[in-house]
């Protein structure tokens, strides 16, 4: 098949910069699609003009109606770099479509700086909450952002700042490759509210202040870390349940009965392909995993507020359950072992001698595995240290056949 569909990367200086046969694309292009920036860099020829739509994704229906002609989508730097091109690659096929990428901002920023590129975390602000930042803080890490317009590098200050990280060294860098390239260097706590210009990309490299310590990606974040009324999965505990979930890039978890959301907030800390669904009746409980969720570094949890096995409807199927509670309602465990994908992982945690009896006639019905969990921890007893055991958890954790 011949591609009808080509997606060009353009610089900041415009056309001026691609070669004479990019330019004889652009030029006999039948149907052209783009931002007000790109289409404006582009002289008035015969083609039919689409300004891109907000979200994005409701233009493609449009492009997909002019299938076999010549259709040019303009775009920055690198398409398949959080650009239009890794969009457009998921409505249509490889056959169908040619990318010609420009030097993108990460490129060119990894470049003026003299950071190797493949030593920087790459993120985009860009319709992304902000918050979602706050999972790769790290000390000494370099991230290079993209910003969503003039005030992100401020928002990106105030936020290192009321985290603990407003030594973070940052630089925003305005209109890469372009005549009216440019530079702006402070440490976070001194960013005071500047703006710059609306294209620009944010260079930071990580400081916490000397109180701070980053946290974790891996399983068992403190205690403290999260917002409680005393519904927490504590964080030994938490960790085996983690292991046990066994996360895999990709893959969708449901937390049943999430308390303050750690489970499903400590699945999506582990990888950023994952995606989680926290399901609590309680109003007061489902506030604050939305709570916990932003400052842990993963707004993009979803929270769904309702009772179980009720609130299930609808919901997409879960390569993961825990269930951290409701296990004595005869209904809950038959509901997600057939929402479970085939080949999907149940772990189940229980304290009471009900759930223990429930998840003992599950095992024996169904399989998996049973092990029970007891933890002590030295405390201050007077003037002494002494041990105070943690209630011991029984957990099950079985394999959906398929």
């Amino acid at each position: 098949m011949t591609p009808w569909l080509t997606v060009v990367g353009i610089g900041d200086d415009g056309l001026v910069s691609l070669s004479p046969a990019v330019r004889a694309i652009i030029d006999t292009a039948e149907f052209m699609v783009g931002g007000a920036r790109h289409l404006a860099m582009v002289p008035q020829t015969q083609a039919e003009r689409l300004l891109w739509r907000s979200p994005f994704a409701d233009s493609i229906d449009t492009i997909s109606a002019h299938r076999g002609r010549r259709v040019v989508v303009l775009a920055s730097g690198d398409p398949m770099w959080f650009g239009a091109g890794a969009m457009l690659s998921r409505h249509f096929a490889r056959e169908e479509t040619l990318v010609l990428p420009h030097p993108g901002a990460f490129s060119l920023a990894a470049a003026r700086l003299g950071w190797p590129l493949a030593d920087c975390l790459t993120l985009s602000l860009h319709g992304r909450p902000l918050d979602a930042l706050r999972v790769h803080l790290a000390e000494d890490r370099r991230l290079l952002i993209l910003s969503e317009d003039g005030a992100t590098p401020a928002a990106v200050a105030m936020l290192l700042s009321d985290a603990g990280w407003g030594p973070s060294r940052m630089t925003a860098l305005e209109h890469l490759g372009g005549a009216g390239e440019a530079e702006h260097r402070a440490e976070a706590a001194a960013w005071s509210g500047k703006r710059v210009a609306d294209l620009n990309t944010i260079a930071l490299e990580c400081r916490a202040a000397p109180s701070v310590r980053g946290l974790s990606r891996l399983a068992g974040l403190p205690d403290e870390a999260f917002e409680h009324d005393g519904q927490l999965t504590k964080r030994e505990i938490r960790a085996a349940t983690l292991a046990a979930l066994a996360p895999l890039p990709g893959e969708l978890l449901w937390d049943v009965g999430a308390g303050c959301g750690s489970i499903a907030i400590e699945w999506l800390r582990a990888d950023a392909q994952l995606s989680a669904i926290a399901i609590e009746r309680d109003t007061a409980r489902a506030a604050m995993i939305a709570r916990n969720a932003a400052l842990l570094g993963v707004p993009g949890l979803e929270i769904v507020h309702g009772e179980a096995p009720a609130a299930f409807a609808g919901l997409a199927p879960p390569d993961a359950v825990f269930v951290g509670g409701g296990i004595a309602d005869p209904a809950l465990l038959p509901a997600v072992w057939r929402a479970l994908k085939p080949g999907g992982r149940l772990v189940a945690n229980v304290i009471s001698i009900d759930g223990e009896r429930a998840l003992y006639a599950w095992q024996a019905k169904h399989g998996g595995t049973l092990i029970r969990i007891a933890i002590s921890r030295a405390e201050k007893l007077g003037a002494h240290l002494g041990w105070r055991a943690l209630a011991p958890a029984t957990q099950l954790a079985i394999v959906k056949p398929g």
